[in-house]
């Protein structure tokens, strides 16, 4: 990749970040992160019980996000030295604070800040957006029986929180893409338009995309 050697794409949960990630870096002999997620055991207890699993949900996630970008990220690799991952450590702030009450999300912040510090912060982070409704669907078809209780307004939020980070880190490269139209998965012109943002320069900010 000509100008970055970090990318992270991002976006609301169903918006085809793991998706578009693995074929990114396959096509580019990249270096792939993917978030761990599958195994944790207090996501399921999140979904059913939200204000009783939701710090050690979040606390786990911290764990687990800090030591696998410290290791992918900060491991150089001669053969593979561009890095694609489907999240940032910033993600964790993210829905803390959507998902923590005041005082378990102050708690919450200081350990966080410590982690964010030590962490390299990508050169490009691409932003899938999708409408609720899209989301919705996608999180229906691939059939997570824990992820099916997930609300609009759940979903609404997060995105808030999203957009709400991103205007308040003017030092981070953000592209936000409009995905609404399209299907990068199994339409390959939409996969090719998708491919190309990622070969043009931004200034740092918020890049809007839309096709």
């Amino acid at each position: 990749m000509k100008h970055y050697k970090y990318i992270a794409i991002e976006g609301n949960i169903g918006a085809g970040k793991t998706s578009l990630a693995t074929r990114l870096a396959n096509q580019w002999n990249a270096r792939l992160v993917l978030e761990e997620f599958a195994d944790n055991p207090f996501l399921p207890k999140f979904y059913q019980q939200p204000e009783r699993y939701a710090f050690p949900l979040e606390l786990s996630f911290l764990s687990e996000r800090f030591s696998q970008l410290k290791k992918e990220v900060s491991n150089d690799d001669l053969f593979a030295p561009l890095v694609v991952s489907d999240y940032i450590i910033s993600k964790c702030q993210i829905f803390a604070k959507n998902n923590l009450q005041t005082d378990e999300y102050q708690l919450f912040l200081k350990m966080y800040e410590i982690v964010d510090a030590s962490v390299s912060k990508p050169d490009l982070v691409v932003y899938l957006y999708k409408s609720v409704e899209k989301l919705l669907g996608n999180i229906r078809g691939r059939g997570r029986d824990y992820e099916q209780n997930i609300s609009s307004e759940y979903l609404e939020n997060i995105h808030s929180q999203y957009m709400e980070f991103i205007r308040q880190h003017e030092d981070l490269r953000v592209v936000i893409v409009d995905t609404e139209n399209l299907d990068f998965v199994n339409n390959p012109d939409h996969y090719s338009l998708i491919e190309q943002i990622f070969h043009q320069e931004y200034p740092k900010g918020i890049t809007r995309v839309q096709f």
